[in-house]
């Protein structure tokens, strides 16, 4: 029986967020030059895109793009912006056939304007989709995040908008760049690295954490299904016991 077969289509992560990592060093081991990485590395998501969204993955955030990325060498930030204004053009057609809408999150103005304006066409072209929604996290970082969320929160109570006493968990969830999309349920990271590396702290408070040795490009459904395997065989307790959760 294939892994694919054995997942509980029942019990799936509600949302599923991918460090997407290793293109480099997968074209480094092959003797290529690094865009050839990030070139196989869009090929490996449209397969993980079509797998969650074959499955019933309802919510899939890709790390596409961080702020940190911003400090890369000139040539190979380019080549990264170009290759997400091409991808988003050649994947039009993949997320119409499979409903899926696009969706961004991040400082998405301090994209180059090419970019942005394609990323804007596709979401647009998308948002009556319902099978699937694919964030991609682009010039994102959750620190920069948090501060944003901390100012705009700051500004409504100097404002007399929001009491201090009335800020809670909703109040915060609702200034985030992830208002519309549930907690992270299952992260996954791939090629070996066992860090967040400033990825939706908030949001995987409770999230369940898969590290891979598998570089990026070679990341295929059959891993993507073994991740979810793994993930319905743990017990998610969210501070309770296991007897509490047994009652």
């Amino acid at each position: 029986m294939s892994a694919e077969d054995q997942i509980n289509k029942n019990a799936l992560p509600q949302h599923l967020a991918i460090i997407m990592d290793g293109n480099g060093r997968w074209a480094k081991q092959k003797g290529m030059f690094r865009y050839k990485g990030h070139e196989s590395g869009s090929k490996a998501v449209r397969e993980i895109v079509e797998g969650s969204a074959k499955i019933g993955i309802p919510n899939l955030t890709l790390y596409a793009f961080s702020t940190e990325n911003w400090n890369r060498p000139k040539m190979e930030v380019e080549l990264l912006m170009r290759l997400l204004i091409s991808s988003l053009k050649k994947e039009i057609k993949t997320l119409q056939d499979n409903s899926i809408k696009l969706n961004a999150i991040g400082n998405l103005d301090a994209l180059p304007s090419k970019a942005r304006k394609e990323l804007y066409k596709v979401m647009e072209l998308t948002k009556n989709n319902t099978r699937m929604t694919l964030t991609l996290a682009l010039s994102y970082g959750s620190r920069e995040e948090i501060t944003k969320t901390i100012k705009e929160i700051s500004l409504k109570v100097k404002n007399n908008l929001i009491s201090p006493d009335d800020i809670d968990e909703t109040v915060i969830n609702n200034h985030l760049y992830t208002q519309n999309l549930p907690d992270v349920d299952l992260l996954i990271r791939t090629s070996g690295e066992q860090r967040i590396s400033n990825f939706l702290l908030w949001q995987i408070a409770y999230a369940e954490l898969y590290f891979t040795e598998t570089l990026w490009p070679d990341f295929t459904k059959e891993h993507l299904f073994a991740a979810i395997l793994n993930y319905q065989n743990r017990e998610r307790r969210f501070g309770k016991t296991s007897e509490q959760l047994n009652q």
